[in-house]
């Protein structure tokens, strides 16, 4: 059995360490203040900075992108600091815009970190709709990520991405033993715009998902920092009272058995 643990950045971004590993999710490391333009009309402003800074982050080995061009998954700090970070794992049209050493990967794609004296980890990209049916051409391709190693008793390591629940999501309940999973939530929506339309999942929908998926640890992401959330913490944690799930502060550190 190998132990996991996961620091909680702040929004979608997180370390997770295993195996002599030290990999980062969606890295977003501008200050509070900044708008982020989507497309289409849609903007955010940054509410809350980082809980720790780049610069005190130590030695990153490999970054998960769950997609570039969101300002909330990918910032203009973050993205200048990719080439010192190891090998990026993204999508694949992420890939030919960021370049460097960067890997595209599509849904259900997998590659394998490797290096001497650590454990072998295979990566699989699992499938997102980052929005309503049929909003894909609008907001653009989006992978969650798998990470599976040898000596996991309860299952992989899951980041879902951000994604509303659909039939890509509940392939990956039929497709993979999930044991940890970072859940991406948030309940986005841009009322003037696009009405009641999400364009992540709510803690109803992420409640689904659990009993789908039925993870052991569960750690909730993506749900504040920026203004574009519009479910954050306190309404969601009522939602998923019955389920075990941990919530982390930003800078707050949790060992789990993966």
């Amino acid at each position: 059995m190998t132990d996991v643990t996961i620091t909680h950045i702040g929004g979608p971004t997180a370390l997770i360490e295993v195996g002599g590993w030290r990999i980062l999710t969606d890295p977003t490391f501008d200050p509070p203040g900044k708008r982020y333009f989507f497309g289409w009309g849609t903007m955010s402003r940054k509410l809350v900075g980082p809980s720790i800074l780049a610069k005190d982050l130590g030695p990153i080995d490999a970054v998960l992108v769950s997609h570039h061009h969101h300002g909330d998954n990918l910032d203009p700090s973050a993205q200048a600091l990719l080439p010192t970070w190891g090998t990026t794992y993204t999508t694949k049209k992420a890939a030919k815009k960021l370049g460097g050493n960067t890997v595209g990967l599509a849904a259900w794609d997998t590659t394998t970190l490797e290096a001497p004296g650590k454990l072998s980890v295979t990566i699989t990209a699992t499938p997102c709709r980052h929005g309503p049916a049929g909003s894909d051409p609008i907001t653009g391709p989006v992978v969650g990520f798998s990470l599976k190693w040898e000596g996991q008793e309860h299952g992989e390591l899951w980041v879902t991405g951000d994604t509303v629940l659909y039939d890509g999501l509940r392939d990956v309940a039929k497709r993979l033993k999930v044991g940890t999973m970072l859940m991406h939530l948030g309940s986005v929506r841009f009322r003037y715009l696009s009405g009641w339309f999400r364009y992540t999942m709510d803690a109803k929908e992420g409640l689904e998902l659990l009993d789908l998926v039925k993870p052991t640890n569960v750690i909730p992401v993506h749900y504040e920092g920026w203004s574009h959330f519009q479910q954050g913490r306190d309404e969601a944690e009522k939602v998923l009272a019955d389920h075990k799930v941990t919530w982390l502060n930003p800078g707050e550190t949790k060992t789990v058995q993966a």
